[in-house]
This record gives C-alpha cells, sequence and structure tokens, in this order.
C-alpha cells in the first residue's frame, strides 16, 4: 500500500541515523517518493550525499538552500507528505516536538505537517526511561502521532529492549499496514450524515455564573474528525469548550464542507439543536456532558452575597438521548456514552436499553487516564444484544477509530 505514497523522512544525530538507509531503500522499493529532511546532528553520523543517492532527492538540513535567499518551505513539505517518518528520534528531537521548539528544519516541517507522523524513538535505555521523555512521548502520542518501538507497546510495564530503535523492516511494515487500513476505511462512510454531539452545558445562575462539568469535548471531535475522515458529513452540536483550536485539524482543512458546527451553551439548546438534525442523520453520536439539572430560574443581575446560606432550586432538563431514541426510524443508528464511577456495567446496560441505543460506549472514572481533560481514554464497547468488547487505554484518536468501526459495521 506504499505504491505512490509520499513520505518525509526526518533523521536525527543517534547512531541508529544509519538505518535510515535502509529504511529509505525499503520504501522506494515498494513504489515510496522519499524525502529527506536531516538536523545538523544528523549529518554528523551520516552525510547527505549518501541520502541523496538513494532517495534520487536533494537532502533537505538548513531553511535556506543557497545564500540568494531561496530556501526550503517547510510548509510545502506539510502539504506534500502522505506521512512523516521520524527515525532515528532522539530524546532531545522527541522533546522539542513535544514542546513545539522549532529550532531546526525537521522540527518547523512537524509543526506544519498536515499528515500522519510516525516516531520511531532511539537513545539508551536511561534516557527513553526517565520522566521527562515518557512525559514527552505521552504527549506525543495525545497529539494523535504514532509511536514505533520494540517490544509490546507505548510505556509497556517493562522497559526489556525499550529505547533500541525499532528495525527498519518493522518501521516500513507498519506504514504499509497502516495505509492500507486508512485507504480502506477512508470511503467507509461516503455519503453518511452523522450526528454528533460533544463538549460541556453550562447551565446559567446569573450572567456570570453557571453549573458546569469538565468535559474539554476531545473526544466528541476526535470522532467528528474520524467520521470527517472516512468521508461522512458531520452535524457537530458543540458545548463552550475552552480550545477552539481543537477544530482546526488538518482533516478538518482538507474536508471543509464535511463539517458543520452548531455552538450551543446550555442543555436546552443543545436539545433542540439535536432533535431539529437527527431526522435527517444515517446516525447519532451522544458524546456531549449534558447536564441533568438546570436552575429553576436565574437571575438577570449578579447575585450578592447575602446571609450564610444561598438555597439554588434545580429542575430535570430535557432528556437528548431518551428523545432521539424515540424519534430513531428504521435504517438510523444511534450511539451513547456511559461516564459512570459505580456499578459501572450494569448502569451502562440499563442506560443502552432505556434510550434505544444501538451500542453504549462506557468509561469510568475509576481508570486512570480516561475521562474528563485527558488526552487518552479506555472503553467498553456494549452492543444492543449485550455482547461486549473491552478495550485499553488509548490516545481519544485511537478510541475515536474504534468506535467508528463498531459503527461502520452496522451500516454493513
Amino acid at each position: 500500500m506504499l505504491q505512490g505514497k509520499k513520505i518525509v523522512l526526518g533523521i536525527t544525530g543517534s547512531i541508529a541515523a544509519y538505518k535510515a538507509c535502509y529504511i529509505i531503500r525499503l520504501l522506494v522499493k515498494a513504489g515510496a517518493e522519499v524525502q529527506v529532511v536531516i538536523t545538523p546532528a544528523g549529518k554528523e553520523f551520516i552525510t547527505p550525499i549518501t541520502l541523496s543517492a538513494l532517495t534520487s532527492k536533494p537532502v533537505i538540513s538548513e531553511f535556506f538552500s543557497q545564500r540568494d535567499g531561496t530556501w526550503h518551505s517547510h510548509v510545502s513539505l506539510g502539504l506534500w507528505a502522505d506521512a512523516m517518518l521520524i527515525a532515528p528520534a532522539t530524546a532531545s528531537t522527541i522533546g522539542k516536538m513535544a514542546n513545539g521548539i522549532a529550532d531546526n528544519m525537521l522540527i518547523t516541517t512537524y509543526l506544519s505537517m498536515k499528515a500522519p507522523v510516525f516516531i520511531a524513538p532511539a537513545m539508551d535505555l536511561d534516557m527513553y526511561a526517565h520522566p521527562s521523555t515518557q512525559q514527552n512521548l505521552q504527549t506525543l502520542q495525545g497529539y494523535g502521532n504514532h509511536i514505533i518501538e520494540p517490544g509490546t507497546g507505548f510505556l509497556a510495564s517493562h522497559l526489556e529492549g525499550k529505547g533500541r530503535m525499532e528495525e527498519p523492516e518493522k518501521i516500513v511494515q507498519t506504514l504499509d499496514e497502516f495505509f492500507e487500513k486508512n485507504d480502506a476505511a477512508h470511503a467507509s462512510l461516503c455519503n453518511r450524515k452523522i450526528l454528533i454531539t460533544a463538549g460541556p452545558t453550562y447551565e446559567k445562575i446569573d450572567p456570570v455564573r453557571f453549573i458546569g462539568n469538565y468535559s474539554s469535548g476531545k473526544m466528541g471531535i476526535a470522532l467528528a474528525e474520524e467520521c470527517v475522515r472516512r468521508g461522512a458529513e458531520v452535524e457537530l452540536v458543540l458545548g463552550p469548550i475552552s480550545n477552539p483550536q481543537l477544530l482546526e485539524s488538518a482533516v478538518f482543512k482538507a474536508n471543509p464542507s464535511l463539517l458543520h458546527v452548531t455552538n450551543v451553551e446550555s442543555a436546552n439548546e443543545m436539545y433542540e439543536a439535536s432533535v431539529r438534525l437527527y431526522p435527517s442523520m444515517n446516525a447519532g453520536i451522544l458524546c456531549a456532558a449534558v447536564a441533568d439539572f438546570t436552575p429553576e430560574t436565574r437571575a438577570d443581575q449578579k447575585i450578592k452575597r447575602k446571609g450564610d446560606e444561598m438555597v439554588l432550586r434545580l429542575k430535570p432538563t430535557q432528556d437528548i438521548a431518551k428523545a432521539l431514541g424515540q424519534m430513531k426510524t428504521d435504517g438510523q443508528l444511534l450511539v451513547g456514552f456511559a461516564l459512570e464511577t459505580n456499578d459501572e456495567e450494569s448502569n451502562a446496560e440499563g442506560k443502552l436499553k432505556k434510550k434505544n441505543f444501538d451500542f453504549i460506549v462506557l468509561n469510568s472514572l475509576n481508570d486512570k487516564g480516561a475521562g474528563f481533560r485527558t488526552d487518552t481514554n479506555k472503553i467498553t464497547i456494549i452492543r444492543a444484544d449485550l455482547s461486549r468488547t473491552e478495550y485499553p487505554l488509548k490516545p481519544k484518536k485511537e478510541v475515536a477509530a474504534d468506535i467508528i468501526d463498531n459503527l461502520s459495521s452496522l451500516f454493513a
């Protein structure tokens, strides 16, 4: 599946830099076009002449290729590539990538990259095991980057074999398998319309105070991104998130006609938008953290402190899941979420049946790294027949792919 793919290969200052030659040979043999971007330190380990001979392209290292003002555009490289592979990736480069320190051509290219990024760490075990390196790797994976390394996967419970760069054959195989899966999935939701609710709701008490929750909207936006990537037209009903840049992903920018955002604030606004949009949808995914209660009355002016206590009376909000479950027609699908703190599976099963979901995504606040304000999630999918699949802790972008895989299978 690498035939015709355009790969930017980033090489950094590691003793494993010589293995980049083998990676290039394998990629070229598979039909890929390779452009090397190397750091100044990388040139201390392998010469650009060798790399250029293998790729049939000049190697890029500096911002300016000559003294006449000719420069290399990292933005153009980011648009050109189908993938970026950084192999070997040193601890220093990984730290710069995680923190946006754009002091060389490779990092600026990475920060401008619109395509998936694959990272093959290469360092000694002590450097790899250091908490700062582990944090940087986790940050990069949270951004949606793919970490390629030997052993049982990212941040394994044991560190045997860790730090050493994965072998070239395995690295190229990882890229090949990614493109095979990606190309097959790309059109799986073409001509489908998907409603997704995401983010929190704010229930106003007065002009400056509200009842809310910790939802960041990351999971719902990751689901919208995955649906758009597969060709679906997405209606995203979005609560008041704190980071609007989540909507500026490369996938959304490349497919602007496929994403329609309705910004809402309260549970009632989200209810009205959802019941208006769902009848024309093929599926709905209810990922938002919607308030169950809202103040009975809202003060027109800021409430002043009086006395020793304040009584706030609440009333139930309208149940979006119940309303859409009742509206659902033959051929329509509906997916719910259950964030639980106790009796997780029984609560999720009850919600699955009561709301007429086709499947429900369960996560628990008892699982470290799952839930609100994280870049990762750990889920169990429970279907209408009560069969279930448990997934390990993953970045939310990968969790979104698992959920949409399940949704796509119901359309088949």
